[in-house]
């Protein structure tokens, strides 16, 4: 296996993604860990002050691939790791280790690429709300019908739908940037947590590590860090995921031909069989991997439950989980990134199908003017509805109400050409815009921790 072949190694997420969980990438940051608790033993007297350099030095010739080679006869990777930094490197090598555990080395590296991880997806989020919030604003005058239980409902515009999108994602984007106050800590506090080979100067060692990877530790620990943080992770991926899910299936259904209001302007074929299809490939893609993400979050919670101090139940299941809840994502912002790039919305087929219903749309606007014209709401709902229910088999709404004895004694033709319009029904949405537009972007523009693995 070569040292930059993915150990989850499979066909979704980008390179920068897969670079994390890489073997090299792995074991490089297992001896950076080692590396900054040398450099602690040696400030606080528990080894040679010039030690963690000699190791560095030393551990840059070390194939990473060769610590698996080691694991497959000891059967633990972070002993192979310690051995084989104390047999390769000399003197100082004898200090390699002395006094943590190994989840003090696995879960303060699953720390670091966490944080880099969490910086690219949201980093990758914060353009795809950024494209969201400019498709808001080229269609907030762009109408389409909404639709509720699948049924013809009021009128919106596109630039409604994409505001609603941006805000939900936003707030997927603030759950990112919160979980890290639980999730990427520092654990280096030895075997059962009580820093008991430090004596008086774990405390000491542990500021001094965390100093050096900008990490601020956990207050306490068992043997391990509180798997909880790594629940919140996966269950924070999920929801993002589902929401990325209801954008693609927005535009799955509006690309369905009897609607044809959006579609992928891609060229490419749609279908093996049949040459005029145009398949929303893209956003199917992200559909089908929402349901794999979604499926990590059980494992991720079974994995909070561990014996005393600690068992090692959560960390087979982990070391396939974490990389690939990240990499699912990842694919799926890519994804959702390229959809929006190349959707294209064909406002005259949106336009039509607003008319689909003759006006029966606007009902309860109808509903709305008759009880202020002195009607009480429920009989103004009950003719309303009977008229709406007539003009399927009519011309429209407006001749309806026109020809009927009693309503026509209440409205013009020019008050109802003028209330039963899309105009009419969005005249809020531009400001309704605005204020999320402002919400958003004070979110996605806040500076968070700039450290760095």
């Amino acid at each position: 296996m070569s040292n930059n072949v993915c150990v989850f190694d499979w066909r979704y997420g980008s390179r920068e993604v897969r670079s994390l969980f890489t073997v090299e990438n792995m074991v490089r940051t297992y001896i950076k860990v080692e590396i900054a608790l040398l450099k602690a033993l040696g400030s606080v007297g528990l080894a040679p002050p010039y030690c963690f350099s000699e190791i560095e030095e030393c551990a840059n010739k070390i194939d990473p691939m060769d610590i698996y080679r080691r694991e497959a006869v000891m059967g633990h990777d972070i002993a192979s790791l310690a051995f084989i930094l104390g047999e390769k490197c000399g003197e100082c090598g004898k200090y390699v280790h002395l006094g943590a555990t190994s989840y003090d080395i696995v879960d303060t590296t699953w720390a670091l690429i966490l944080r880099d991880a969490i910086n690219i997806l949201r980093r990758k989020l914060r353009g795809i709300i950024e494209k969201l919030l400019e498709l808001a604003k080229e269609h907030v005058h762009t109408y389409v019908i909404g639709r509720t239980h699948g049924q013809h409902a009021l009128p919106i515009t596109f630039g409604f739908k994409f505001a609603n999108y941006a805000y939900e994602l936003a707030r997927s984007y603030e759950r990112l940037v919160e979980l890290e106050k639980r999730l990427i800590r520092l654990k280096m506090s030895g075997s059962v947590g009580t820093m008991a080979s430090w004596g008086d100067k774990g405390f000491l060692i542990e500021d001094i590590v965390g100093k050096e990877l900008c990490l601020e530790p956990h207050p306490i620990t068992t043997q391990v860090a509180p798997r909880d943080g790594f629940a919140e992770f996966i269950s924070v991926l999920a929801i993002l995921a589902s929401q990325l899910d209801r954008l693609a299936l927005e535009i799955r259904e509006l690309s369905r031909t009897e609607i044809s209001e959006v579609y992928e302007a891609v060229e490419r074929v749609g279908s093996s069989a049949m040459p005029h299809k145009r398949n929303p490939v893209i956003a199917e893609r992200i559909s089908g991997l929402a349901k794999i993400a979604r499926s990590f979050v059980t494992a991720a919670l079974e994995n909070i439950a561990l014996m005393h101090e600690r068992d090692l139940t959560n960390s087979s299941s982990e070391r396939i989980l974490i990389p690939h809840a990240v990499l699912t994502l990842d694919q799926m912002l890519e994804d959702t990134s390229k959809m929006l790039s190349v959707i294209k919305i064909d406002k005259d087929k949106a336009r039509i199908n607003i008319d689909l219903t003759k006006g029966a749309v606007y009902s309860e606007i109808l509903v709305t003017k008759l009880v202020e014209k002195g009607w009480a709401r429920h009989e103004a709902y009950v003719k309303i509805k009977e008229i709406s229910k007539a003009v399927y088999l009519r011309e429209d709404l407006v001749k309806a109400i026109l020809q009927d004895p009693e309503l026509s004694k209440y409205f013009s033709e020019n008050e109802l050409l003028a209330i039963l319009s899309p105009e009419y029904v969005t005249k809020n949405v531009e400001k309704l815009i605005e204020r999320t537009l402002n919400h958003v972007q004070k979110i996605i523009s806040t500076e968070y921790g700039k450290c760095t693995s």
